[in-house]
Formats: C-alpha cells, structure tokens, sequence
C-alpha cells in the first residue's frame, strides 16, 4: 500500500472513530432534547471548519502571490495541513453555528472524547504517510524518514523523532482522563476547554523538537498559535463558570 493511501486509510478511520465515539458516549439531557438536524448542522460545522483551519495556515505560507488565483489553486489543493489551526477552525465554527442557530445548550462536551479518540488514530496516517516527522534524533526510539534539504533540495533518510507517534499517545492519555472526567461528573461544560488547552501546552513544548523555522520573537507560528487559543479558551472557561455557579443556586431548595 502507498503511504498516501495509509494517510486517506487512517484520516477514514479517525472520521468512524469520531461519529462513533460520539454517537455511544454519554449525552446529557440538554443535548438528547436538541433535535437531530441541530446535532448535524454542528458536527458538519467541527468538519468544515476544522478542514479550511487545517488548511489555511499552509495555504496563506504558500502563496507568493496573493492576486494570482493559480497560486491559490495550487497553495489549497496541495499536500499539507496543521491539526493547531485544524482545532481552532472546527472551535470557532461550532461556535458561530450555536450563535447562528440560536443554539443555548453547552456541547463542547460532546466534542472532546471522541475528537481526543479520532486524533490519536489520525496520527498514525502522518506516520505511514512519512510527514509531520520531528528533528533529527539519536534516541534508540527514532524512526528513519525521507528528509528533503530545503537547500540543496535534495532527499536524504534521517532518523528523526516520530513526533506523530508522540502525539498520538497525547490524545490517547487525554481520552483516559476524559473518560475518567465524565465517569465521575467532573469538569461540566468545560472538558473540551481543558483538552484542547491541554494539547496547545503540549503543542507548545513539543514545537522545540520540530524542523518548524521560528516566525516571531523566537517562536514558531505554531507556538503562536497555540498561545492565542489557550489565552481564547481560558477567558472563555473563566467566563462559563457563571453557568456551574447558576446551576448550583438552581438546585438549592
């Protein structure tokens, strides 16, 4: 099998696992009363979004000029995307569906373990494919991967960090904490919040064994990136407190 073929075998692998994952969960009763179209129209917007995210930090670094449609054309439809852009895309466009729908009830919830779930099997699509691999390494551990010289443009087996390995473990620790959360009620309403935090601190530290070229004040784009929304999320988490501390007053007799 060709390794793009394992990329496309496991991304359709991680979109079974996600609907499944979501559909067999848990569903408090606020979301079992939300009707059916609303719970599509939601994770229809996670998977656009998360796709155009995906997508659009590579396709914005790869258009030298941004008037000429066939460097657009090229730039969208070539390989490459990012999951740190990915998750803020699908974030963002789950939220402005909820606020276009007039949708009140609190669902990152729902999200989290099965997005956790899905991103530890779609990482191993990276690996089989042969990107997203880490810096040059002596470790017993690293794995051999075809290196292009951005120089010499020439291609060169190195063995490098299986930094879509790592990151698939990440997502697989945080499913067992997930699981763990909701098996004992803890963390309403922000469980998404705390996962995708989780994974920009994670994404932050593992940056620095990534052939990533450093963008601004020493840091990666993706640094970056993950500090805009873990800074997004902990104003956001900050500001849902009111809605366990509303709850809390409603149950007193």
């Amino acid at each position: 099998m060709q390794p793009n073929h394992y990329y496309a075998l496991f991304m359709f692998l991680a979109l079974v696992v996600f609907v499944a994952a979501r559909y067999l969960q848990p569903k408090s009763p606020e979301l079992i009363r939300m009707p059916r179209w609303q719970h599509t129209a939601l994770a229809l917007a996670a998977f656009v979004g998360g796709v155009l995210g995906a997508k659009a930090s590579f396709a914005l670094a790869e258009t030298s000029d941004w008037l000429r449609l066939d460097d657009w054309k090229r730039a969208w439809f070539s390989d490459g995307k990012t999951i740190t852009t990915g998750l803020i895309g699908a974030y963002l466009a789950v939220e402005l569906t909820k606020l276009a729908l007039g949708i009140r009830v609190k669902t990152g919830d729902s999200f989290a373990l099965p997005m956790a779930l899905a991103m530890a099997v779609g990482r191993w699509g990276c690996f089989f494919n042969g990107c997203c691999y880490g810096t040059p390494t002596t470790l017993p551990w690293g794995v051999d991967f075809k290196v292009r010289d951005p120089v010499s443009n020439v291609v060169e087996v190195v063995r490098c960090h299986p930094s879509q390995i790592y990151e698939s473990l990440f997502h697989l620790t945080m499913a067992g904490i997930l699981i763990v959360l909701i098996r004992f009620d803890l963390l309403r309403y922000q469980r998404l919040k705390f996962y995708l935090i989780s994974y920009c601190a994670y994404r932050f530290l593992t940056e620095y064994i990534r052939p990533e070229p450093i963008w601004w004040l020493g840091l990666t784009f993706y640094q970056w990136a993950a500090i805009v929304l873990a800074t997004g999320l902990t104003a956001q988490w900050i500001w849902d407190r009111r809605l366990v501390k509303e709850e809390r007053e409603l149950a007193i007799p």
